[in-house]
């Protein structure tokens, strides 16, 4: 599962948004968190460009602008507050990896590009967008390019839970869920999970 379709999932039973999201692995490695900090840390516009994960246009003096978590071409004040509600959703999700690189990425959105960003959605130049492509390509690469092996949802409004087991999250209804193994799902990640969360009413199943 990849951190941008939690964007966008809500609880299959009552439609709840936002669920939470608890990360027990990834299954990107950790090379791969390195080079995007690298990256970011270099600045490198004409590399950052090749790419073409962030497409600018200009009409009639307005920039519209289109990436792969705002899939259609967005005027710039508009693209920026679709980009501040996708970091925001950040705010639920807990990282309970063992690799300290993802969760320094995390932590760099967190405190260093979303100031960045909002700062500069509270006061848009246009000749200075090249200020953010790097903070942007960033965040695309977090959201679009990691994949997340193994973790948890969870929806704070009717209390279930949904593995997330091998990239894929497993939102049954309860009636197809299997008793037996979402209990040893949760036995084997108990280490990764806080006391206050199984001291939830949690359902379908808890320990």
């Amino acid at each position: 599962m990849k951190p941008w379709l939690f964007d966008i999932l809500a609880c299959p039973i009552d439609k709840f948004f936002p669920l939470k999201l608890y990360i027990f692995s990834f299954e990107t490695k950790v090379n791969d968190f390195n080079t995007f900090i690298e990256i970011l840390e270099k600045r490198d516009l004409e590399f950052i460009k090749k790419e073409v994960i962030i497409e600018i246009n200009q009409e009639n003096g307005h920039f519209f602008i289109k990436d792969n978590i705002v899939t259609e071409k967005t005027e710039l004040k508009n693209y920026l507050s679709l980009i501040i509600l996708s970091i925001n959703e950040l705010d639920n999700i807990y990282n309970r990896s063992r690799d300290k690189e993802s969760k320094l990425c995390f932590e760099i959105i967190a405190t260093k590009i979303k100031p960045k960003i909002l700062a500069y959605s509270e006061n848009i130049d246009l000749n200075n967008f090249d200020k953010i492509i790097p903070e942007l390509y960033f965040l695309n690469k977090i959201k679009l390019e990691t994949e997340i092996e193994s973790g948890l949802l969870f929806c704070n409004e009717c209390k279930r839970w949904f593995p997330i087991i091998d990239t894929i999250p497993q939102m049954l209804p309860d009636e197809f869920r299997n008793e037996k193994k979402d209990i040893e799902f949760l036995q084997t990640n108990k280490n990764l999970l806080n006391e206050e969360f199984f001291n939830k009413d949690l359902k379908p199943f808890k320990l």
